[in-house]
């Protein structure tokens, strides 16, 4: 029975790691070969949610190593993100986050230079938008 929970314990280790980093890192890989825009989407949302995630545990991390089950909890939740057959960060991405980013770029788009009667912060804002998003044909020049 020790060998059994040593290789239990070692698993469980592995785990993490391969399913939050090297099996994403070979699935992004593979969606950017692809022409298919839906992997593009689930990857890219995966590593937006990856990155928060990681962040805030950085930030919340005095709290979290008092819930002795979190590792897990994280563990189940980003097998969620990742596994195809959930597509869980894709899910997350179009239920929640997609409506308000697309209200944000129309209220950074309504307030363009053209409309004089905005505030100057707003202004620069959506310059600061304009030079960090790319035009169309601007990536074809690479």
């Amino acid at each position: 029975m020790g060998y059994f929970w040593t290789l239990i314990c070692h698993l469980h280790t592995i785990a993490g790691p391969v399913t939050m980093l090297l099996y994403p890192l070979y699935a992004s890989v593979v969606a950017i070969e692809t022409s298919d825009k839906l992997d593009d989407e689930q990857w890219l949302a995966y590593w937006i949610f990856y990155s928060f995630l990681t962040l805030m545990e950085m930030v919340l991390q005095h709290v979290l190593e008092w819930i002795p089950i979190w590792y897990d909890v994280k563990l189940i939740f980003v097998a969620w993100l990742v596994f195809p057959q959930f597509r869980g960060a894709a899910f997350i991405y179009d239920k929640f986050v997609r409506e308000k980013i697309i209200k944000r770029y129309r209220e950074s788009s309504s307030s363009s230079p053209q409309h004089n009667n905005k505030s100057p912060k707003a202004k620069s804002k959506t310059k600061f938008v304009d030079f960090i998003t790319p035009k169309k044909g601007e990536h074809e020049a690479y």
